[in-house]
């Protein structure tokens, strides 16, 4: 597994920025990991696992090194890379951790990567303007959340930087503010479901 170094270094390559708790990792954030890296034409995409999401303090949320050693366990780890770079850090929020990324990698291109739950609650997050000031983003579609996250505030607010999907490919190279919004199958997986299934299941035990 290759490790992103704290310090950064000045490798020159596009890199898709995929942040989450990923409480447990699933299909679906792997399936979009994969797509990214195709559709956009990425090198890598680093899945960067939270060690605390402010948004989902008091959550059924498993310890961070549990949820890390999922990741790794699940990626090659050679273009799909799970990282501790945000504990490292010290960060708790994407701005800093993607401010702190560019100055460290100066020579990547980044895209910021998420689904449409992402970005209908994106206006929820701390500087979530200055987020899409800083990085190009690509959002793929998610069950239920497509109308919401095209007609949420954060997508309003950058209506105006929406770029046609054909972009998808070049988007690592364009400024920011400019996204996409990635035609893509939807997968019906959550990391919440399957928490609630294993609930279940460990209750049927006790039964």
């Amino acid at each position: 597994m290759i490790a992103i170094p704290t310090w950064g270094d000045r490798r020159r390559i596009r890199v898709g920025l995929f942040g989450g708790s990923f409480n447990p990792i699933h299909e679906g954030h792997l399936q979009l990991a994969d797509r990214a890296l195709k559709f956009l034409r990425l090198d890598q995409v680093w899945l960067m696992v939270s060690p605390g999401n402010p948004l989902k303090v008091g959550t059924d949320m498993a310890p961070f090194e549990e949820r890390y050693q999922k990741v790794k366990a699940n990626l090659s780890g050679r273009r799909l890379i799970a990282t501790d770079i945000e504990s490292r850090l010290h960060t708790r929020y994407s701005c800093d951790t993607i401010k702190i990324v560019q100055q460290r990698f100066p020579c990547c291109k980044f895209v910021w990567l998420m689904g449409a739950d992402g970005l209908a609650q994106m206006a929820l997050w701390s500087h979530w303007q200055e987020i899409l000031r800083l990085v190009p983003m690509a959002v793929f579609p998610r069950p239920s959340y497509i109308y919401t996250a095209l007609k949420g505030q954060a997508a309003q607010w950058a209506r105006e930087t929406r770029l046609p999907s054909r972009y998808s490919t070049i988007l690592a190279d364009c400024k920011a503010p400019a996204w996409v919004f990635v035609p893509a199958p939807e997968n019906t997986i959550s990391a919440t479901a399957l928490r609630l299934q294993q609930k279940q299941l460990l209750e049927d035990s006790y039964n």
